[in-house]
């Protein structure tokens, strides 16, 4: 009689990492599209953001308003809670509008929870697009966002946020507004910001080009004008509308990489 070999109790197996490359997830909740990029397999999502309770529409995000965290759980479960693996526990990088401040980023982090995540991290949508770009974020760095409801200009400095404006204007209303209406907000919003800044970094961020994300992007009409009345170069982003998602994803990356979230530690250096 043939006996199958039992294993001993006392042998456990080799626990497995905390960070796995499939649990990872970047996520930019735009007022008009939502896109996902998971670790190892790239950009999964890129659809309306938009829930159904009940069969109707409810936009969780919508120009200023801030986020409805309920909407956008109920969002993000049916898109992507059979993406993740049974028993994940994603580590979650989201794009946060610069001025939305404090109740975005609760209320993000609440609408996240539907995942089960082990962690979440919020990113400055700005610096995500500038991440994207592949920029120097030692030197200062402006980026002009035009998404479809809202569009911020943003001063950079060493990657921290020094300056932000917002217009509440977008792509979504060429239909009723000229381009021309949208480059003049963002050159009175730069203009405030060079007139108000004590220091050198707006003018040395000018100097050094201009960064063009948002679907704005890819308006040829939009990004003359804007070039014209900037009088500075334009830099729009490769892929400007999933510039912020793509950022966010290589946050994501360096985050995996982390000693803190591998487990490792790193051997101390030698004595002097």
């Amino acid at each position: 009689m043939t006996t199958t070999p039992r294993r001993c109790p006392a042998v456990r197996q080799r626990p497995r990492p905390l960070c796995r490359p499939c649990c990872g997830i970047a996520l930019d909740l735009g007022s008009s599209r939502t896109r996902a990029w998971i670790a190892g397999r790239g950009l999964i999502l890129d659809v309306p953001t938009a829930a159904f309770p009940g069969g109707g529409t409810v936009r969780p995000s919508r120009r200023a308003a801030g986020l409805d965290a309920t909407a956008t759980a109920r969002m993000l479960d049916r898109l992507l809670g059979h993406r993740l693996p049974r028993l994940a526990r994603p580590l979650v990088v989201v794009v946060a509008p610069v001025l939305d401040g404090v109740a975005y980023r609760a209320g993000a982090r609440t609408a996240v929870e539907v995942l089960r995540p082990r962690s979440v991290l919020t990113v400055p949508g700005a610096r995500a697009i500038a991440l994207a770009a592949g920029v120097d974020l030692s030197h200062p760095r402006l980026v002009v966002d035009v998404g479809a409801q809202l569009t911020e200009v943003v001063l950079l400095s060493d990657g921290a946020v020094t300056d932000a404006r917002r217009a509440a204007l977008g792509t979504a209303d060429l239909g009723t507004v000229a381009p021309a209406r949208i480059g003049e907000a963002v050159a009175d919003m730069v203009t405030a910001m060079l007139r108000q800044d004590r220091t050198p970094l707006t003018s040395d961020a000018l100097l050094r080009g201009v960064l063009l994300a948002g679907g704005g992007a890819l308006r040829p009409e939009l990004v003359h004008d804007l070039a014209r009345r900037l009088d500075a170069p334009l830099r729009p982003v490769p892929a400007p509308h999933t510039a912020a998602v793509r950022g966010a994803a290589l946050l994501l990356d360096a985050a995996h990489r982390h000693p803190a979230t591998t487990g490792t530690v790193p051997p101390p250096e030698p004595a002097g």
